[in-house]
This record gives structure tokens, C-alpha cells and sequence, in this order.
């Protein structure tokens, strides 16, 4: 039987080498190779042709979510798993949307990981008992309400939400940038853009709506 082959894509090299001792304990698994952002794995994906992405949300250059848009634009058979401390519906529904094939949260990577990267080799969604609860939750919800146009997930892009957040926490664009891997320039563009799309003129004005839609918590 031949192994998964498998790439991980997490900016955490501490957490990249767990996950590849983790891996290749099994013999099921071989992990090929590591990627520090959005675009390496990309180009890991298009050169190795990985059986399994294991992808982080948050990753600095390109996004986990326009990676995996980017992938799948490219028609890469690659099947991917979300790797995520981010234990939220609208990110689960983003991702999948996206061309995600299943979401494992990083406090139980022990005990899911392995069930989700067979589950999702084997063709099939991967999202564990709670999560699909909460999913169908939220859209039976959906299903009942009026489509809120100010939802920063219909009106903003990943990246933009990524700024948002951290522009809300109080960092400033430099760190911004440093964090992002961006210039300080294109933050502030994408500062600028936030604020068009929201109709504000305020820092305050972001971190209200930041705290309204859940982006920041208190």
C-alpha cells in the first residue's frame, strides 16, 4: 500500500515539526515537505503533487483561504485539511466554500488528525461530530434571517478581515506588515478599503463593528 504523501503549511516551525513527527510515526503517512506561508504551499503543491495539504487559516504572504482558492483555480488535485485554532462556523463555512475537503482544530490534532487526512484521501468531507452541528446550526439560521449586508464575511475578503482584526487590537500598520509579511504601504491600503466598504472614517468606528460581529472579543 503506498503512503499519503502529505505537505504541511503552518507559519509555526515548532508546530510543523510535531505534526511531521507525528506523521511519519504512522505508516501511512509521508510528510514531503513544509511550507512558512500561503504562497510556499502553493508552490509546494503545484511541484510536488501532494496527495493531502495539511493548511493553517492564518498564514502570512497569501492567505490559507486564497491558497486553497488558488489551488483549486489551478484544476491541482491536491485534497485539503484545515489545521486551525480558529474553533468558529463562519470560518468553517469559509473554507469549505473555498474547496476545503475538511477542518480539524489544533487542540485535537491528536485525535482527529489522522481520521480526517484517511477520511479526506478517501474522497470524502471531513468535519468532526461538533463542528457539523454547529455548521448546521448556523445555517438554519441563515435560512431564517435576513442576509445582513454588513457581514464582514460576505463584505470582506480573508485578508481584509485578517487587517481588521489586528487594526481593531491596536496594532499599528507597521506591525501589521511585519505580522502579514506585507508592506507598510499595503496595509494602508487595505486600511483605506476596509473603511470604504464599511462606510467609516474612524479607528473606533472599526473596532465597534470589530466587536459587533464577534471579530475581536472583549
Amino acid at each position: 500500500m503506498e503512503k499519503i504523501r502529505i505537505v504541511i503549511a503552518d507559519d509555526h516551525a515548532v508546530l510543523r515539526s510535531g505534526l511531521k513527527a507525528l506523521l511519519n510515526c504512522s505508516p501511512l503517512f509521508e510528510v514531503i515537505g513544509e511550507a512558512g506561508d500561503g504562497q510556499q504551499a502553493f508552490t509546494m503543491v503545484e511541484e510536488l503533487r501532494p496527495d493531502v495539504l495539511l493548511l493553517d487559516i492564518s498564514m502570512p504572504v497569501m492567505s490559507g483561504v486564497d491558497c486553497i482558492k488558488e489551488i483549486k483555480s489551478r484544476g491541482l488535485s491536491c485534497r485539503i485539511l484545515v489545521l486551525t485554532m480558529y474553533d468558529d462556523d463562519e470560518y468553517i463555512k469559509e473554507v469549505m466554500r473555498a474547496g476545503a475537503d475538511g477542518y480539524v482544530l489544533k487542540k485535537s490534532a491528536d485525535t482527529e488528525l489522522v481520521e480526517g487526512i484517511i477520511k479526506i484521501h478517501s474522497g470524502k468531507k471531513y468535519l468532526n461530530e461538533t463542528m457539523s452541528q454547529t455548521l448546521l446550526t448556523s445555517l438554519l439560521r441563515v435560512n431564517n434571517e435576513k442576509s445582513d449586508q454588513r457581514d464582514p464575511y460576505t463584505l470582506l475578503s480573508s485578508r481584509e478581515r485578517q487587517v481588521l482584526r489586528l487594526l481593531a487590537q491596536g496594532h499599528t500598520n507597521s506591525e501589521i506588515a511585519e505580522h502579514l509579511s506585507l508592506s507598510s504601504k499595503t496595509v494602508d491600503t487595505y486600511r483605506s478599503r476596509i473603511m470604504n466598504k464599511l462606510n467609516v472614517r474612524k479607528k473606533s468606528e472599526l473596532v465597534n463593528y470589530a466587536l459587533q460581529y464577534k471579530l475581536i472579543s472583549t
